[in-house]
């Protein structure tokens, strides 16, 4: 079932984390600080919503390294979701030419804190770690022919990055539920 991301209020400061990374190592949001913008993506390897922008996603990070520090979270059950386990998020990596630090949240805090509900969901934060955008990638989904541009988040970078005022509208992305663990589902 398709799922909404919540629309958290602009302006609201960057949840901390420190997670692992399917390559190893820890990742925390100290990390990204310095960059003029820093995207905090919640993704899964499973979810159709996903995949039909991966490539995408990976494009839209390659285009803007060095002015936008990005980051992939899974914060789905890997017990009830095996595909989502980090070899598997390992190989979607490379499938998809991700070249951002891809972690896992298996505790899901990290989800619950940001306020995630789907994959994909996008959060994007300016130089002081304030959102700026939280929405769609595009309008491209699974059953449609509609081009996998990645228009939505570019404008809301374009606009951080350029000093602007955050875009607007902004649409929610669509996405998979957060597999949640059972009984960890947020109140």
């Amino acid at each position: 079932m398709a799922v909404n991301s919540f629309m958290v209020p602009l302006g609201t400061p960057a949840p901390d984390f420190d997670l692992p990374s399917v390559e190893g190592g820890r990742v925390s949001l100290s990390d990204l600080k310095g960059s003029p913008a820093v995207l905090v993506i919640f993704l899964s390897n499973h979810c159709p919503y996903v995949r039909r922008i991966e490539q995408g996603i990976g494009a839209f990070a390659a285009d803007y390294q060095g002015r936008v520090a990005t980051v992939g979270i899974c914060s789905n059950d890997v017990i009830n979701y095996p595909d989502d386990d980090a070899a598997h998020l390992a190989e979607q990596a490379r499938r998809a030419g991700f070249e951002f630090p891809y972690l896992v949240d298996e505790t899901q805090e990290v989800a619950k804190v940001y306020r995630a509900a789907c994959t994909p969901d996008f959060f994007l934060y300016d130089a002081d770690l304030r959102l700026v955008y939280r929405g769609q990638f595009d309008e491209a989904r699974p059953g449609n022919d509609l081009p996998v541009t990645g228009a939505s988040l570019r404008a809301a970078a374009d606009a951080v990055l350029a000093g602007e005022a955050p875009v607007e509208p902004q649409a929610p992305s669509l996405g998979c539920g957060i597999k949640w663990r059972p009984g960890n589902e947020p109140a």
